[in-house]
């Protein structure tokens, strides 16, 4: 892989899919820098490796993610690869929902990854080299019901990340997102809860209802997506640009 000795950024990298990454990126041989709202979570993850370092930032506050990206490269060097990865899921009914709300998807899940790959592409561009990564969803892909707005910004990232990779396309920088299905993740928890508190279903039945879309009639688990993480930032995927690449066990 690519990424030895480079300055890994990772967005919503205190738990799930983020840590995950983060925790490969730093096996690997990368100085990784996870960036989160929350110490705690953010200390724990690095913890674990001592390539991993940590800052506290809302990804949708570009002026504080700017400032944390400074200190982070002071400690670790520019920025080779950039993950934005974090986000957040709400579920209403599109008839109820309000403004605030859509906005509040549109921010953290739309927003949140402009910034974060703002905030290093000039290392990027000034090295010839660089991958731009976000982690988006098959809610990209598709429609599903009851989360209209995180499905509208999640298709918004795709978008974004085509554009974005035409743009970059003779610089050396890539640009691609990660589109998962259902992840086993504390976010996966949180629907699992809604949808028992809703519906009356126990948690079992609950999580079947999540899993009945995937064909492998299963979870996708966070090491898969931290695992096409890691093969977008290899020289084997020098040619996959502006790519919406689907873990999914085949639901698209």
């Amino acid at each position: 892989m690519s990424v030895d000795g480079k300055h890994v950024l990772v967005t919503g990298g205190g738990t799930g899919v983020g840590a995950a990454i983060a925790e490969a990126m730093a096996h690997a041989g990368a100085r990784v820098t996870v960036v989160g709202r929350r110490e705690g979570p953010l200390r724990e993850v690095a913890g674990k490796h001592r390539f991993i370092g940590w800052k506290v930032a809302d990804v949708t506050d570009a002026a504080a993610l700017g400032t944390a990206m400074s200190e982070a490269r002071a400690l670790s060097g520019p920025i080779a690869v950039a993950v934005a990865n974090a986000g957040a899921a709400e579920s209403v009914p599109f008839a109820k929902m309000r403004p605030d709300q859509m906005r509040g998807m549109l921010e953290v899940n739309l927003l949140g990854v402009m910034n974060s790959w703002q905030a290093a592409l000039g290392d990027m561009q000034s090295a010839g080299w660089g991958r731009l990564i976000a982690v988006a969803s098959t809610a990209g892909l598709k429609g599903y019901p009851y989360v209209s707005g995180y499905c509208a910004a999640k298709h918004g990232v795709l978008g974004l990340t085509r554009s974005v990779a035409l743009e970059m396309a003779e610089s050396g920088i890539t640009v691609n997102a990660i589109c998962p299905g259902f992840v086993d993740t504390p976010m996966l928890q949180r629907s699992v809860a809604n949808i028992m508190e809703k519906t009356g279903m126990d948690a079992d039945k609950a999580r079947a209802s999540l899993m009945r879309g995937n064909p492998q009639k299963r979870f996708v688990e966070v090491d898969e997506v931290a695992g096409a993480a890691m093969w977008l930032c290899s020289e084997a995927a020098r040619s996959v640009n502006g790519t919406a690449m689907s873990l999914s066990g085949g639901e698209i």
